[in-house]
């Protein structure tokens, strides 16, 4: 843009609204969000971005939020709303478009499915075909963007893949796991969407992009597989119903079960791209499957690991199972104690684990996994740390690793142990109002690998909840004693 216009974000807190929300960020261009909480939103945002409230379903709310704006993103979807997701859809691209008009919006950039019109959609991308409809009728111009599935950590489609993969070691696959697609990385999904900014002409536009590859569910599933070394059975079966077929996201997460029939249902339709506009209007090259894997599993890694895994197990807590909380396909044990200690005593003791100071409870209970380890083919407990005082990130601790570390707050370590699966298990310390006393929290972390891996948690879960229970409350003594002293 040779001048940087206000530029109307909705959809930022979803899963590509945010991420187009830091990109455009930045970039420097002056930014307004539009969200239905405000509140919610204003403390992730830029100091440059502007956070309104309002929805597309209450028109008032959409004139304020589109004055002064050129151009605007519309990121709204309905599927994973209870009742009509069509007619709520219909209803807020009606408030939108009209009122992009009335304010004077030079452009509208929709995202929206791949589906031929012409070979039965179904009502979830026939819906996504009508909101651009509905967005051109309005008179303001609309550069649409249809996408087949999105590649991304994080993405429904993605984390659909990954949790039926590392669950199912055979996988019983009706007829749409064969239909073809054109899967396409959130990266390049994310380009496509900046570069609108800069398209020149004033027309509305179709463009269909995809990755480089056309591959149906089936290849993608089995290309996740070998990229985290599974060996995964497909069985193909003639007939096998949307109904029955989303039951298989019973497995994963509620978010998974309640939009998984009307996600299973547009499986059917091949999303493929047959327009190459998109090639000649953008200087954009997507990536093909393999590399979208590779990232989406890359950045799952770095994402998670920013997580505070504490937050996510507290707020999972209402449905808290026998052995802890799920976030995605991970399983979290999380446990609290408080200390009446400020957080650097508090820590200290932290600070100090493993090595000859041993690990609080159960020591020969540590040095027998250790042997066990080393039995089959790991590093055991020989290693020891580095310093009995200090620690660094990078530095070894008996069978774990330190993959963060900040002084008095915070020590996570990730597992070279021989298990089925990742392992991290994490400190945090946090005082309370007047500083004068802490709350330590413990967490524990597994991302099993296959079926093997939910055995291995499930099977000795008894044994390590009373090890990391024991475990915390022999800190907390130890800082009980040092305060004493």
């Amino acid at each position: 843009m040779s001048e940087k216009h206000r530029v109307l974000l909705t959809g930022a807190t979803g899963y590509v609204g945010g991420r187009l929300r830091r990109v455009l960020e930045d970039r420097g261009i002056p930014l307004r969000c539009l969200a239905r909480r405000a509140e919610h939103l204003a403390a992730r945002v830029g100091p440059g971005t502007e956070v309104v409230q309002g929805d597309v379903l209450d028109r008032p709310s959409l004139d304020r939020a589109l004055a002064g704006v050129r151009t605007a993103y519309y990121l709204v979807h309905s599927m994973g709303s209870p009742g009509r997701f069509e007619e709520r859809d219909r209803a807020g691209a009606v408030n939108f478009g009209a009122a992009a008009r009335d304010a004077g919006v030079r452009r509208i950039v929709y995202l929206g499915g791949l589906g031929e019109s012409r070979s039965g959609l179904s009502a979830h991308l026939r819906s996504r075909h009508e909101t651009g409809e509905v967005l051109r009728a309005s008179g303001v111009p609309v550069i649409e963007f249809r996408a087949s599935i999105i590649l991304g950590s994080g993405s429904l489609s993605y984390e659909l893949i990954r949790a039926l993969v590392e669950r199912l070691p055979v996988m019983i696959c009706p007829r749409w796991v064969r239909v073809k697609a054109q899967p396409i990385a959130v990266e390049d999904v994310i380009q496509y969407l900046t570069a609108a900014l800069d398209l020149p002409g004033e027309s509305s536009r179709i463009f269909e992009i995809g990755g480089a590859d056309q591959v149906s569910y089936a290849e993608i599933m089995l290309e996740y597989a070998r990229q985290r070394g599974l060996r995964r059975l497909l069985i193909p079966v003639p007939l096998l119903t949307p109904y029955l077929s989303s039951l298989w996201l019973g497995l994963t997460t509620p978010v998974y079960a309640r939009v998984g029939r009307k996600l299973i249902e547009s499986l059917r339709n091949p999303t493929v791209v047959t327009d190459q506009a998109a090639g000649e209007a953008f200087d954009i090259r997507p990536m093909g499957l393999r590399q979208a894997i590779e990232r989406a599993r890359s950045n799952e890694d770095e994402e998670f690991a920013a997580t505070r895994w504490s937050d996510a197990g507290s707020a999972a807590g209402a449905t808290r199972a026998w052995a802890g909380v799920q976030l995605g396909t991970r399983l979290i044990d999380t446990r609290s104690t408080y200390v009446d200690a400020p957080p650097a005593a508090a820590f200290a003791p932290i600070r100090r684990i493993g090595g000859e100071r041993g690990w609080y409870y159960a020591d020969w209970l540590w040095h027998a996994r250790g042997l066990l380890d080393l039995l089959m083919g790991g590093v055991g407990m020989r290693r020891g740390r580095r310093d009995p005082e200090q620690l660094a990130v990078g530095d070894v601790l008996d069978f774990w690793r330190v993959e963060a570390y900040e002084p008095d707050r915070r020590l996570r370590l990730w597992a070279e142990m021989k298990v089925p699966g990742r392992a991290w298990l994490e400190f945090e310390v946090q005082a309370d109002a007047d500083g004068r006393g802490s709350t330590i929290r413990q967490v524990a972390v597994f991302d099993p690998a296959g079926l093997l891996g939910q055995l291995y948690w499930y099977l000795i879960y008894p044994l390590h909840a009373r090890v990391f229970q024991g475990m915390l409350q022999g800190i907390a003594k130890h800082v009980e004693e040092c305060d004493r002293s």
